[in-house]
């Protein structure tokens, strides 16, 4: 798809939900010898959220798995809908718009695998990232330039901001 497709498809968002495995980190699975589980999370695409945040934009992770880490994040960056060990993300999504009176339309996602598919093609914006698997490349409205956890939900973010026209606006408290 084109940017400028992206740029129209992302305008009207107005919450946006991000996978965690292979968008918000690497994909890498961690484990301690004791069984804890631990991820890498990049602080430009924790920014890039907090940025989305700012602009007024209702934040979400859905994921599959379970993790005191991604718990951990998200009250980190502010994200107040977290929704783990979710086997069908569609259903989650559509129950978490219905509770905020919003509709497809006005949602997106980043995802980065299969699974994520019926959500993603669901969403009125859909982006995914560049070591994402080829079918949810083909399918999503944009993949990013940048791998997951490696800043490529920044750069969604920035896009997202960008198709609002209010990405000048967040970053002027820094370009002074």
């Amino acid at each position: 798809m084109s940017l400028d497709n992206a740029l129209a498809k992302a305008a009207p968002i107005v919450l946006m939900g991000f996978d965690v495995d292979g968008v918000l980190t690497d994909g890498t699975l961690y484990f301690t010898s004791q069984g804890d589980e631990m991820k890498a999370f990049s602080s430009l695409d924790g920014h890039g959220i907090k940025m989305l945040g700012e602009a007024g934009i209702k934040l979400a992770i859905i994921t599959g798995r379970k993790s005191k880490a991604v718990e951990l994040r998200a009250a980190n960056l502010g994200i107040d809908i977290l929704l783990q060990g979710v086997e069908n993300k569609r259903e989650a999504m559509a129950a978490l718009l219905a509770q905020h009176g919003l509709d497809f339309s006005q949602a997106g996602y980043m995802g980065d695998d299969v699974v994520d598919l019926p959500v993603l093609q669901a969403c009125g914006f859909s982006a995914s990232v560049a070591d994402g698997h080829p079918l949810v490349q083909e399918r999503v409205a944009y993949v990013a330039s940048k791998g997951g956890g490696k800043g490529a939900v920044r750069e969604v973010c920035e896009l997202i901001l960008r198709a609002q026209y209010k990405l000048d606006t967040v970053l002027a408290k820094w370009l002074r």
